[in-house]
């Protein structure tokens, strides 16, 4: 009888089968930070909760934004009748066109302050770029932010994309669209998974390449985050 030493020698089938691990990503993920400073007034959708593309994720209360813009669209009311009236003026030849020209000139400027207030009023509340959920709420409500700062943490779980390394060799054979199971670790379940990218170049120190897959089809059990056993093996003949 082989002693367990000698059978933890013995070489492995040479059949390029290997074990290789994956943590399941979401397609798309970013963070929301603050362009302006102001007091959260409210987060409508909470930690871990959905939200869908164009939903309001962050509203800030941006009283003293509204005032300076009806400030702006008052001060440019004003200007607009001056230049009015200037112009009427110098159709009578009863002022310069120096006076025309500066009163023009003012409303330009007010116009400008006017659009500026408008754009900052439009910072006020934070719309989701796409579609997902909430992986990590960083501020609470009542709490005043600074231009910049980090607010939520959002992803895209529609799919769930899974990043792991292959031979250089297997790209004989293995292509985009090819089909595999994943056992993941935290379900104990294997789900299906099809090679969606190959990475665009071969690492020549260890012959590998970059694959991307994602899962192939919908498993509310699945989150991003959850890791796995990717099982892959050459078909006969290569």
């Amino acid at each position: 009888m082989a002693s367990p030493i000698a059978a933890q020698a013995a070489p492995a089938p040479n059949n390029d089968r290997r074990e290789i691990r994956a943590q399941l990503s979401p397609r798309r993920f970013t963070t929301l930070a603050a362009e302006i400073g102001a007091k959260v007034n409210r987060l409508p959708v909470q930690e871990g909760g959905a939200f869908r593309a164009g939903q309001t994720l962050v509203q800030f209360d941006c009283a003293l934004q509204h005032a300076q813009l009806d400030k702006a669209r008052a001060v440019l009311s004003g200007a607009d009748k001056t230049w009015t009236a200037n112009k009427r003026l110098a159709e009578l030849n009863s002022i310069g066109k120096v006076e025309v020209d500066l009163s023009e000139a003012e409303v330009i400027k007010n116009r400008a302050e006017v659009s500026g207030s408008a754009a900052v009023l439009g910072k006020c509340a934070i719309a989701a770029p796409f579609a997902g959920r909430i992986a990590e709420q960083k501020v609470r409500e009542q709490q005043y932010v600074q231009p910049g700062q980090a607010l939520l943490e959002i992803i895209d779980d529609s799919v769930l994309e899974l990043e792991f390394i292959v031979p250089s060799r297997w790209l004989a054979w293995l292509k985009p669209g090819h089909v595999f199971q994943v056992a993941i670790d935290e379900v104990g379940k294997s789900f299906p998974a099809k090679v969606q990218r190959i990475g665009a170049r071969v690492d020549p120190v260890s012959q590998s390449v970059k694959l991307v897959a994602a899962i192939d089809g919908k498993f509310p059990q699945l989150i991003a985050g959850m890791s796995g056993r990717v099982t892959m093996a050459p078909p006969a003949g290569h």
